[in-house]
């Protein structure tokens, strides 16, 4: 008996769905679970988020504290009002013994001599609490004046839910947002580049050493070797910075940063728990965060000619010179791009006057899946209305156009 085409339809979509669930499709793998309570992931170079989780819960920063203390620093340094090699004597206020129970030491004693370079060291290393108290009185009269100068730079940077109580961390009234650190992150990291590389991303350091301690004392000065707080250093490809932290108010935190193959992500992870085993959980957190986010996503740097002028009507010019409104720089999937292209768009017709900096179109980029990124363009300059004369030209030509 011959079977009905409707027949031999339904049976191939019954071996069809047979087939899906004895071998079902692999799933499309879904940003991971994480222990901690919140946390971001920020493309480094564009600023865009890939991925959050409660990103305004507001947590204590912890020692991540020490990286706007070591900002302000950097800073003093790069605009050459201080040295890196200037020698510091710590103060009373800064010695290890002085500082708050638990603390992270770089064992500042009475009589040592460092520089600031070392003092840096030991803040991001060791995490030493000392060691940011004593380069806060080192660029301030008191460690709450350098704390007024903190919150200022964190109200600049437009930070308005990150404040600082400490240069520290240790208070409980430090207080930031995974989306905020995030976007200190990035300022962070576009202000001091090189700070990767001298300080976040050394597994070690030696403290104190004969040369710093008085002279009775160079025969045994008691040096300590302290490895980088930091565990995912060396063992998570590209992981170069920046700082973990913990109070027991927050519990684990840690700001990730991470490049591979020309692609640079930040990943803040705030509240592992405080409880044994936290650290392994936020460090497990920031291992899974940056395997999805490297798999999944990349940054994309086009590098196309500057757009031709374009035409202008009724203007005392004829043409205007053109600009990109946004960065070329953006963030996709991974897959994405390979055969990227861009073309021009623009909002015809154009007609004086036009104020500088005017949008006039769109470029946009795309591939052969489609559309991937469109930024405005500009006029570069202001574009005068034209003389009578022009104007009257100009305007029959547009009548015809319109008429065609």
């Amino acid at each position: 008996m011959k079977k009905s085409p409707v027949f031999r339809l339904s049976f191939i979509f019954w071996v069809l769905g047979l087939l899906c669930f004895v071998f079902p499709l692999a799933a499309v793998p879904g940003p991971p679970a994480l222990g901690s309570r919140s946390a971001v992931v920020m493309d480094a170079s564009t600023g865009s988020i890939v991925f959050s989780k409660n990103p305004d819960l507001e947590i204590p920063p912890a020692s991540l504290t020490k990286l706007m203390t070591a900002h302000l620093v950097l800073r003093e340094i790069a605009t050459g009002r201080a040295s890196a090699d200037e020698i510091i004597y710590p103060s009373r206020e800064s010695w290890a013994v002085n500082q708050p129970p638990l603390s992270s030491l770089m064992h500042l004693a009475n009589g040592q001599s460092l520089s600031i370079r070392e003092l840096l060291l030991g803040m991001a290393i060791f995490s030493g609490n000392d060691a940011a108290t004593a380069l806060a009185l080192r660029f301030a009269p008191s460690v709450e004046e350098f704390v007024g100068l903190m919150n200022r730079e964190a109200r600049a940077m437009g930070l308005y839910r990150t404040r600082f109580d400490d240069a520290s961390g240790y208070s409980n009234y430090n207080m930031t947002t995974a989306r905020e650190f995030a976007q200190f992150s990035r300022i962070y990291l576009d202000a001091h580049p090189h700070s990767i590389a001298e300080y976040h991303s050394v597994l070690e350091f030696a403290y104190p050493r004969a040369e710093h301690v008085p002279e009775q004392f160079q025969g045994n000065p008691r040096t300590r070797v302290q490895r980088n707080r930091n565990t995912l250093l060396g063992s998570v490809e590209g992981v170069d910075g920046l700082k973990t932290g913990f109070i027991f108010a927050s519990g684990y935190n840690i700001a990730l940063t991470a490049e591979r193959n020309g692609t640079r992500f930040i990943a803040v992870i705030l509240g592992a728990p405080s409880g044994w085993g936290g650290g392994s959980i936020r460090d497990e957190d920031g291992r899974k965060l940056l395997e999805w986010v490297f798999d999944r996503y990349k940054t994309i740097r086009p590098l196309p000619e500057r757009p031709e002028p374009v035409r202008i009507l009724k203007g005392r010019a004829d043409y205007a010179e053109l600009v990109w409104g946004e960065s070329l720089e953006f963030t996709a999937l991974a897959e994405r791009g390979t055969d990227l292209r861009w073309k021009v768009e623009i909002d015809e017709p154009l007609i004086a006057p036009l104020t500088a900096f005017s949008p006039v179109g769109s470029f946009v980029f795309y591939d052969n899946l489609g559309e991937l990124r469109r930024i405005p363009l500009l006029t570069a300059e202001e574009i005068e209305k034209g003389g009578f004369f022009k104007r009257f030209i100009d305007a029959i030509r547009l009548f015809f156009k319109h008429e065609a």
